[in-house]
């Protein structure tokens, strides 16, 4: 049927702040479905408290509210829109729970909106544990063994009736939140109370394990006639046992049976038609028994989840946009099909190329950590590698995920401790997948392999495969490697850099010229969901090396903007939300805006915001073939986070052009030590420093600035290996750390400035004019990370003499860099003294949350600025808080109980969200200050 006419403005309710188990999936979901519903000419209205998404900007809905995503403000959207209908697929859990909330309060029923895009008895079904069990054992479709508990002795029951090993599983939580596995009596009663708390309605399910069988998931669409497709379905390479946002996945299927595919779809079909009578997504999740292929439900998800954005960018199928469509009452076949823009969505994608998914951890940020993986997810990003094989997507997820590695193996960081590697192989963490590579180099056979990791033996073949061609590739030198075998080893996804390593006493850059001289060179194949079966219109490609290029560079001026790449904690969702402005400013001002990210979760993915987007790496080889291929006016680094801007110095040397500020001026500032020649140079205050390259030099110059000091490698992000010590021992050994985490890296010794208020300031630089679009106090006193403090905008507690030094060292600066776009500037306060302690020619974090303070599209201005089709001047820049504005750090601390909570130099929120107070007697306000800022001297 047509849509429903009714339906004139729609409230999207958003995620929130980023936290471990929802992360930036959904600021792409809400961004999409916010714009799908545009396009119908539906007036859009986004709750969500989250400063940093796109999702939250003028740009995407009419109607933007940063507030608590609770009941009072949904009422408050209420009194002031006219809502016709909710959406509440679109923010995950925290939605979904909101929206179930505001029903039971009779909210949606008093204003007279109607719920959209689900059915709240089906998340009532889905969530509650027995409730799902009971619905499956109805409709025929296998479960495991369970039994529901609500008491502590209710669960004592269910164990003893199920047996060991078991799970547990509590109702209504996000991410894993309080499950896990019991493999012994004597360990039960401990993880049942973890249950029972973790869940919001003290309840769990205690049910078998099926350690060891493999885990799939099905992407599903259904409209208002019943028609239901299947996007896409994704084999979990991890067994059962590590939660799904924490496994390394792959797409299509690889290891399924045509037959047990078929009763996979039948079963996903049927369990989403049982739980509802809904029209949007669905996302289902099986177990499969190797033994047998006998297949149990594990739950099922009625609205957009991670893997949805993971299957949008796997397939091309934008499953958010089209859910909304079918939210608001179109059928499948009625909605155009937005790849081939010739075909209607009624249609299942084909794929002729393969994903993998490999998660981000951040456990360095975390001492102490339990880095064992299970059914709580601890993953703060992920990043997904397109190719022809299995091999080669698997290779450029690895070269993707900014961990220092250029492929899997072959890099020179191998491990050769056969006992660290077995027992890493047994309890699985973010390394396993680099073991199962050293285990296989080292000899182990892969039965041996598959019995400890239960990894299904089609992909440990195909790493053996790799462990193989280095092997072979040991007998040869550059020159006389054959050329058919030096393809091979580029279609399996060998980096130059592995190629170098294994060779021995050559560079990358000499295997690059080796393959250019060859003429062998990567290709650009067309992700078009439908295997070249009809024309593509979509500008969106992956990398091979095959013999035909369907990439065409176009005569037009060109501009490539470099993504951020995995999110991770230190490098978020703002930078996308930088990135994504930046393509756009770039499109306004007439370029063709060329996208390079390798990021699922993110809007800068999304095929629809770049003129071109290449899903690749961030990773030199691959950003410097794209440049050839693409010859752009420039390339744009400072939006893309440390990800981008490590990458300025390799464009320096092959004179490529940076657009914005120049690579000698962003070097000065990230080198903590020519940086603080320039404060001197400029009469600028600055903590005392030092710079050592061994633990004797620290000491020297330890005892020369006094303690405490600050110690901390050069050119890191989110206060890496930061740490502030107040004697010699303390010292040796933190320098000690550093330089063997960081080899080659020089450690800053400054003097820490103890009590003193921290402040920051963004500004912008046409290289004639500067403009501070924002200044910062921290409530926390300097010594915690700006990232995790709580910042007030505008400042509201320095005096004008500070105030006056802070813009005047913010202009000193900017000019001294020759500044061209944006600036970001930390400094100390001590007795109304200003003192700088670094500055970041790039995009910040704080620059989102700035714009959505004052209503002003910064970014914007900056990337014109940038591209110097405007002047500052150009601008008429008018700012639009009437108050304050804090932006609030968000932890997920409670993902790793066994770890301290105290914060300092080096940053651990995993997201923010933002709070407007009218004045400081502000109750919210009074109340923070008074907790958080009793250490500060006034």
């Amino acid at each position: 049927m047509p849509k429903d006419t009714s339906i004139k403005s729609v409230l999207i309710i958003g995620s929130g702040p980023i936290i471990i188990g929802q992360a930036c999936e959904f600021d792409y979901s809400g961004s999409q479905a916010a714009l799908s519903l545009k396009e119908e000419g539906i007036s859009v209205s986004i709750i969500n408290s989250n400063p940093a998404t796109i999702m939250t900007d003028k740009v995407i809905s009419d109607h933007v509210y940063l507030l608590p995503l609770t009941c009072e403000s949904i009422e408050k959207i209420l009194t002031e829109q006219q809502i016709d209908a909710v959406l509440p697929t679109m923010g995950g859990q925290t939605a979904l729970n909101l929206c179930i909330e505001a029903s039971e309060r009779g909210i949606w029923e008093k204003y007279g909106v109607k719920v959209i895009g689900v059915d709240i008895a089906a998340i009532e079904k889905t969530e509650n544990r027995e409730a799902f069990r009971q619905l499956m054992v109805d409709i025929g479709v296998g479960v495991a063994k369970s039994k529901i508990a609500n008491s502590f002795l209710e669960g004592k029951e269910g164990a003893q009736e199920i047996g060991f090993p078991l799970v547990i599983r509590p109702s209504y939580t996000l991410g894993g939140k309080g499950a896990g596995f019991v493999h012994k009596k004597e360990d039960f009663d401990a993880a049942l109370n973890r249950g029972l708390q973790a869940s919001p309605t003290h309840e769990v399910l205690v049910e078998q394990a099926v350690l060891g069988w493999k885990e799939y998931e099905l992407e599903l669409l259904r409209d208002s006639n019943d028609n239901v497709i299947i996007i896409c379905s994704i084999e979990n390479f991890d067994p059962m046992g590590i939660h799904t946002g924490d496994s390394i996945t792959v797409a299509p299927a690889m290891t399924l049976s045509d037959r047990c595919y078929q009763e996979m779809r039948n079963q996903a079909i049927k369990m989403m038609r049982a739980i509802g009578n809904f029209a949007g997504g669905c996302n289902v999740q099986f177990s499969v028994n190797p033994a047998d292929e006998s297949i149990i439900a594990i739950e099922i998800n009625p609205r957009v989840s991670r893997s949805s954005a993971l299957a949008s960018k796997a397939t091309g199928y934008p499953i958010a946009k089209i859910a909304a469509k079918l939210a608001i009452g179109y059928n499948l076949d009625e909605i155009e099909n937005q790849i081939t823009k010739t075909t209607s969505a009624y249609f299942e994608p084909t794929l002729d190329y393969v994903i993998v998914k490999i998660p981000r951890w951040n456990f360095d940020k975390f001492k102490g950590a339990n880095k064992e993986l299970g059914l709580q997810m601890k993953s703060v990003g992920e990043v997904m590698g397109i190719g022809r094989s299995f091999t080669e997507a698997l290779q450029k997820a690895c070269q993707s995920l900014e961990i220092g590695r250029a492929g899997l193996g072959a890099d020179g960081r191998q491990s050769r401790n056969l006992e660290e590697i077995m027992a890493s192989l047994e309890h699985p963490s973010w390394d396993r997948l680099f073991h199962i590579y050293d285990a296989l180099s080292l000899g182990v056979p892969i039965e041996s392999v598959r019995k400890v990791t239960k990894i299904d033996r089609w992909f440990l073949n195909q790493i053996q495969e790799l462990v193989n061609l280095e092997v072979e590739l040991r007998r040869y030198s550059l020159n006389n490697v054959p050329e058919e075998f030096l393809y091979t080893l580029k279609q399996k996804g060998f980096s130059d850099v592995q190629i170098a390593h294994i060779l021995g006493n050559v560079t990358e850059e000499d295997v690059y010229q080796r393959r250019k001289a060859l003429g062998m060179h990567r290709v650009y194949k067309m992700v078009d969901t439908c295997a070249a079966e009809f024309p593509a219109k979509t500008p969106y490609y992956y990398s091979s090396y095959e013999g035909e290029n369907e990439s065409v560079a176009s005569d037009r001026k060109k501009i490539i903007v470099l993504g951020s790449g995995p999110n991770r904690i230190g490098q978020g969702i703002e930078f996308d939300y930088s990135c994504v402005h930046g393509l756009l400013a770039a499109k306004e001002a007439g370029f063709e805006a060329i996208m390079v990210n390798c990021n699922p979760e993110t809007v800068s993915t999304d095929f629809n915001m770049a003129d071109k987007l290449y899903f690749e790496p961030v990773y030199w080889e691959h950003v410097r073939e794209i440049i050839e291929l693409e010859k752009p006016y420039g390339v744009i680094v400072q939006l893309g986070g440390q990800t981008a801007l490590k990458m300025a110095e390799k464009m320096h040397e092959h004179g490529i052009r940076i657009i914005g500020t120049s690579f000698n001026n962003m070097d000065i500032a990230e080198d903590r030590g020519r940086f603080s020649d320039l404060l001197k140079d400029l009469d600028i205050p600055y903590p005392k420093y030092g710079v050592a390259e061994s633990a004797e030099e620290a000491l020297e110059v330890a005892h020369k600035v006094g303690y405490p000091v600050l110690v901390r490698p050069s050119y890191v992000l989110g206060g890496q290996g930061m740490s502030i010590v107040i004697n010699d021992e303390d010292l040796e050994k933190a320098v000690v750390s550093l330089l063997r985490n960081l080899p080659g890296n020089r450690v800053l010794i400054d003097h820490f400035l103890d009590r003193a208020a921290e402040a920051e300031s963004d500004s912008i630089s046409d290289g004639e004019d500067v403009h501070i679009i924002g200044m910062m106090e921290h409530i926390e006193p300097a010594g915690i990370h700006s990232g995790d403090s709580y910042a007030v905008l505008p400042p509201f507690d320095f005096s004008d003499t500070v105030i006056h030094q802070i813009e005047e060292y913010t202009k000193k600066i900017a000019t001294a860099l020759n500044v061209r776009g944006l600036l970001n500037i930390q400094f100390a306060v001590k007795d109304d003294k200003v003192y700088v302690i670094e500055a970041n020619p790039r995009a910040s974090r704080t620059v989102p949350f700035i714009a959505k303070a004052y209503d002003v599209p910064y970014i914007n201005i900056a990337t014109k600025v940038m591209l110097e089709v405007n002047k500052l001047s150009d601008f008429t820049i008018e700012r639009k808080l009437w108050g304050y504005a804090i932006k609030e750090p968000v932890f997920s601390f409670d993902k790793f109980p066994e770890v301290t909570k105290e914060l300092g130099p080096e940053m651990k929120s995993t997201g923010e969200a933002i709070r407007f107070i009218p004045n400081l007697q502000d109750p919210y306000f009074r109340h923070l200050y008074k907790e958080k800022s009793m250490y500060l001297s006034k």
